[in-house]
């Protein structure tokens, strides 16, 4: 079936005029083996822009006031400057065949390709990808959360990737083709100062770069007490003065409340009309979703830290959020995104996945009905440095990304930024 679907997806491509690329002989496939799981340390100097000093977000250990920081009151600007950096890529061989390349990944999740996935691939068809996503999720019994599926993810998407270049068309292709040319993306500002009146000036300058959705992170739970409450609420009022109406905001809590303290900030800010409350509390905690969507006015999400179909399936049959954020990174690779995108869709809830990375979601969410999957997450200083040593790293413009037209997930590195390369052994 995967094979019929990726074949009439590419011979799809390929009968539009100047819409495709021509696809390979599907007969080439037959006897494609995986000859070789790899991970590249890729190093370099790089010409790059940092944040000195970061504002730290609210983190479920700053209920203890040893591990809570102090606020940053500075208004931070990016400082430019020459850094050593290095990222972590996977490269699945077919021995002369197409080669797949997806990152940076995670360590951890490389540990886990290298020790425990890479000695079960070697042999297998790199096309058959249900068969191999079935295999690798069944070969382990705690596959299910945790490090052992983001290695599934970072295997999935190499493998995605390769399958778009033995058939030269881009991952979006081969889940069914563009809904559109461009995906807007929403400003994620992890970094900024959270100073009200610092926030407020950076909001507008986002807005005119063509952010007209923008998510700020919380710094205040619990530990910070009735202040730190209200210094949550003047945020959010600051913002909405700031930016008018035509802007949407979002705000991440980053599992570091409770119900209680959740609905109180809840209720002082509806008036500013938040586009949605994010991991207001820890994410096993589904019955506190459940309570904050019924008493609260304002849209509920989470779904970074859901890791496949069935847990999505289970917030959603409890009526618990708005919005599923699902990582494409985290929670099984492009594959499994994509069966969440259609679990979320039978209750018209909308998948917006996490941003850790940009790659396979995008792909996913160009894919997508906008209905459905209306946004892709932008970490505006994460992702300024974050694809370093790529040819053509994502950047959206005037707040949305024009899909590219490469095979696979178009990634190349540029040769030229790159200082040292290590095989990498655990």
């Amino acid at each position: 079936m995967v094979h019929r679907r990726l074949f009439l997806s590419s011979l799809a491509a390929a009968a539009v005029p100047g819409g495709g690329f021509a696809a390979q002989n599907p007969a080439a496939g037959a006897g494609l083996k995986i000859t070789a799981v790899e991970v590249w340390r890729i190093e370099g100097t790089i010409e790059s822009r940092w944040l000195t000093p970061s504002q730290s977000n609210l983190q479920p250990l700053h209920i203890y006031d040893e591990y809570r920081p102090k606020p940053v009151l500075e208004y931070n600007e990016p400082q430019p400057g020459r850094r050593k950096q290095s990222r972590l890529y996977l490269k699945i061989k077919t021995g002369g065949g197409p080669e797949g390349l997806y990152g940076p990944i995670d360590t951890e999740a490389a540990i886990v390709v290298h020790r425990q996935l890479r000695p079960l691939l070697i042999g297998l068809d790199p096309l058959a990808g249900e068969k191999l996503w079935d295999v690798m999720f069944r070969r382990n019994r705690h596959s299910r959360r945790g490090h052992y599926i983001m290695g599934i993810s970072a295997t999935d998407n190499a493998l995605w990737d390769l399958r778009g270049r033995f058939y030269n068309s881009p991952v979006y292709q081969l889940l069914g083709g563009p809904t559109r040319k461009r995906i807007q993306a929403y400003g994620s500002t992890l970094g900024f100062s959270v100073v009200p009146e610092h926030a407020a000036r950076r909001a507008v300058v986002l807005k005119h770069r063509g952010f007209v959705h923008q998510k700020w992170f919380l710094a205040y739970g619990p530990g910070d007490g009735a202040a730190g409450l209200q210094k949550n609420v003047a945020l959010v009022r600051a913002l909405r003065q700031a930016v008018g109406d035509d802007v949407d905001l979002m705000f991440d809590a980053f599992s570091g409340w409770d119900l209680n303290y959740a609905l109180a900030w809840a209720w002082q800010v509806e008036q500013y009309r938040p586009r949605w409350i994010e991991e207001a509390v820890h994410p096993e905690k589904i019955e506190s979703f459940v309570q904050l969507r019924r008493r609260a006015r304002i849209p509920v999400a989470t779904g970074e830290h859901i890791y496949n179909r069935w847990e999505a399936a289970g917030y959603l049959r409890a009526g618990a959020l708005d919005v599923v954020q699902a990582d494409p990174e985290w929670c099984g690779g492009v594959s499994e995104l994509t069966k969440i995108c259609t679990v979320a869709s039978v209750h018209d809830v909308q998948v917006i996945p996490h941003g850790h990375s940009l790659h396979a979601a995008l792909h996913v969410v160009a894919s997508q009905s906008p209905m459905t999957c209306p946004l892709v997450e932008y970490l505006i200083n994460k992702m300024r440095n974050y694809g370093c040593f790529e040819r053509y790293p994502l950047a959206p413009e005037d707040g949305k990304i024009t899909l590219p037209t490469r095979p696979g997930f178009g990634i190349e590195l540029d040769e030229s930024k790159v200082e040292k390369r290590t095989l990498m052994e655990w």
